[in-house]
């Protein structure tokens, strides 16, 4: 992983937008979550709108203005010191990975107010305003290069996302907001205090070290090398099981998942889209970032153990869905088990897994959130999702049909779309990731089997999680064929046009009866998505390989780094620098080629 204090370029001084892109995109949605709290309600929407698209536009910019050849590289670096005496400051800086997440959140946000146009109609400004701060803090969470600056977005993301549940979701929303906000609440507690350990660890150690060793920091990349190279297989342990208690339980991982189902099913639909889209992804983020660079030697050992968590995770999330009746539970548990392939893939440490598993965070976000905007513009017009109550709706909204229909063939993984890409190299990086090839059952004489990665997963992990998809295959088909298709069945008595509930669309007057323009609207951008990025992932593929590059190299290295007998700790002559040097010819047939620095 690349230090973030390393020059972009050493011709040219940052211009402005090079230096405050970042801020900008945490202080718009900010500043217009401010204006919308004091507008009247009318003007509500119009404005939460025109402040998701100024951040997309600047998004967007930040894409062409990024230096993808150097995508392991931090860029737009911005620096303000807040609390020297205690070494916290706001420090800001992305690479490619970061960079595509931001882009999901940007995407996102203005898809979300436009599908809260009719659903929302009392607490108005509330709503928009909370929504708004969500968006600043989660592009906090991805721009942060300070722990602090980074625990203080992770954990505020909370609040809007209580709140948005809270008083705007559905029956049981009261407890579901109460589930989510304990559930991660206590987990991302733990979790700090692990990052806080290794800020103790790195003040104690001797200045000489390297720079920022023998100081109180939070900054990242300082508290990276303390860790990965003065921790012994104890304290890293320690520290992993801190990390993942926080970033487990967001992501959410089995078996600590059981505020997701509840939290889906009860917030309003464009809760459910941010959460399914973003929030669930600073865990697997989180994981990426932290767990494995900070404790690589102890993730390389857990690896099994988490790999056995994501498989179960997978069949149990899916034969769940199996049986489920509500539509949008349905699509809450598969979660679940798409996520458990999204972990699956990166603790597999090679090329393809990691590869896979970064696609994963993006592509569940937008196959997902759209799937979950699907089901609520047919909640708005009939106030139920069970799938005893409805069914063949593709004669009466089949425009609706036909977005559902792409969507879940998304999800399911179909060539073509984007889910089958990031599904399928998870599953080959863990098929790869054995040193067991070339021996017993899966071998060739004993001699090495090309492709092979070191790790302890390999083929039979592969296989069983490979069940996971058939299952996926099943329960979506089968929501499909009974909501879709057949003869067409709406709740007894009920006219698709009649007065919507009290947040419903009671003065936008009523909805049609197949979708809107607007709702078309917030479809169309995630269908083309979702259609590119399966047909022509390569722009993804060389934007992800510089960082994934620098994690595989850093794993390659922590293999290969000699312990000191009976300590567990690198040797003095071993410290491990992380780097983005290239890794095996083996490795690099996905476009993985290190990134010209």
């Amino acid at each position: 992983m690349q230090s973030p204090e390393t020059p972009i370029s050493a011709a040219a001084a940052p211009g402005f937008l090079d230096t405050w892109m970042l801020p900008l995109l945490l202080l718009v949605p900010l500043v217009f979550a401010f204006v919308v709290a004091f507008l009247p309600e009318r003007r509500a929407r119009a404005t939460a709108l025109v402040g998701t698209l100024i951040a997309l536009g600047l998004t967007v910019l930040s894409l062409f203005q990024f230096n993808w050849h150097n995508s392991a590289q931090f860029q737009f670096l911005n620096k303000i010191e807040w609390l020297p005496s205690l070494g916290i400051s706001v420090s800001m800086g992305v690479d490619s990975v970061s960079m595509l997440l931001i882009a999901l959140t940007g995407l996102l946000g203005p898809i979300c107010v436009l599908a809260s146009w009719t659903a929302i109609t009392n607490r108005v400004r509330t709503y928009y305003a909370w929504f708004l701060v969500l968006q600043a803090a989660m592009v906090g969470v991805f721009i942060a290069r300070d722990l602090i600056l980074f625990y203080v977005c992770f954990e505020f993301t909370l609040i809007p996302m209580y709140i948005l549940i809270s008083l705007y979701g559905s029956t049981n929303r009261k407890r579901a907001a109460t589930t989510f906000f304990l559930y991660t609440f206590t987990g991302s507690m733990i979790a700090l205090a692990g990052l806080v350990y290794v800020a103790w660890i790195n003040a104690g150690l001797p200045t000489d070290s390297f720079t920022g060793a023998g100081t109180w920091t939070f900054d990242i990349a300082t508290l990276q090398m303390a860790s990965i190279n003065h921790l012994n297989m104890s304290q890293q342990s320690l520290v992993l099981l801190a990390l993942m208690a926080g970033f487990a339980v967001k992501v959410p991982l089995f078996p600590v998942h059981t505020w997701l189902p509840l939290a889906h099913t009860e917030a309003p639909t464009a809760g459910s889209v941010i959460l399914a889209g973003v929030l669930l992804k600073l865990g697997t983020y989180g994981i990426f970032r932290f767990a494995l660079p900070f404790t690589t030697d102890a993730f390389i050992h857990y690896a099994p153990f988490m790999a056995v968590l994501c498989i179960i995770g997978i069949l149990y999330g899916g034969l769940i869905c199996w049986v489920q009746t509500d539509m949008k539970k349905l699509v809450a548990y598969s979660s679940v088990a798409h996520l458990g392939f999204c972990i699956l893939g990166l603790v597999a440490l090679n090329v393809a897994g990691i590869q896979g598993s970064i696609l994963y965070m993006i592509n569940h976000g937008l196959s997902t959130g759209a799937l979950f905007l699907c089901v609520g513009f047919v909640y708005e017009r009939y106030h139920t999702r069970s799938m005893k109550d409805l069914g063949g709706l593709a004669a009466k909204m089949p425009i609706w049909a036909t977005f559902m229909v792409f969507f879940v063939m998304a999800s399911v993984g179909l060539p073509g779309l984007n889910g089958f890409v990031s599904e399928f190299l998870c599953i080959f990086g863990t098929f790869q990731a054995s040193d067991a090839w070339g021996k017993g059952v899966w071998g060739s004489n004993s001699n090495p089997v090309p492709g092979a990665t070191p790790g302890n997963l390999g083929p039979w992990y592969a296989l069983i999680a490979g069940l996971g998809v058939i299952v996926a295959a099943m329960y979506l088909l089968i929501m499909t064929g009974k909501v879709v298709f057949g003869p067409l069945r709406e709740p007894g008595g009920h006219d698709s046009h009649s007065a919507h509930e009290s947040h419903g669309a009671d003065d936008h007057g009523q909805l049609p009866t197949d979708l809107s323009a607007r709702e078309i609207t917030c479809l169309v951008p995630l269908a083309i998505a979702c259609l590119v990025f399966g047909v022509y992932p390569m722009p993804l593929f060389d934007a992800l390989k510089g960082p994934v590059n620098s994690t595989v190299a850093l794993v390659q290295e922590v293999r290969n780094t000699p312990m000191q007998p009976g300590t567990n700790e690198p040797t003095a002559s071993a410290s491990i620098v992380p780097s983005g040097r290239a890794v095996s010819n083996s490795a690099s047939r996905f476009g993985s080629e290190e990134a010209p620095r």
